[in-house]
């Protein structure tokens, strides 16, 4: 995919379990960063899976007209 476009920051209030908040900066890690790496993580998911949705139909007919015709080109796999 695209690789993510660099994008004004927003302040904005989090509620985390603070034995996580705890752990992470004993580790060191950055919260801002770890929050915002998960949820970039959440969106990818969730795009994928409307995407899923949206396009099933359009997947099921294709998988039932390669069951009846073959694959297109099949005749030049080498495999």
């Amino acid at each position: 995919m695209n690789a993510p476009m660099k994008s004004a920051r927003r302040s904005t209030n989090v509620s985390l379990a603070a034995n996580l908040v705890a752990e992470a900066k004993a580790l060191d890690i950055n919260l801002s960063r770890a929050c915002e790496a998960g949820l970039e993580a959440a969106l990818k998911e969730e795009r994928k899976r409307r995407w899923q949705e949206e396009n099933r139909e359009a997947a099921e007919a294709w998988n039932v007209w390669v069951e009846e015709n073959g694959l297109p080109l099949e005749r030049y796999r080498q495999f």
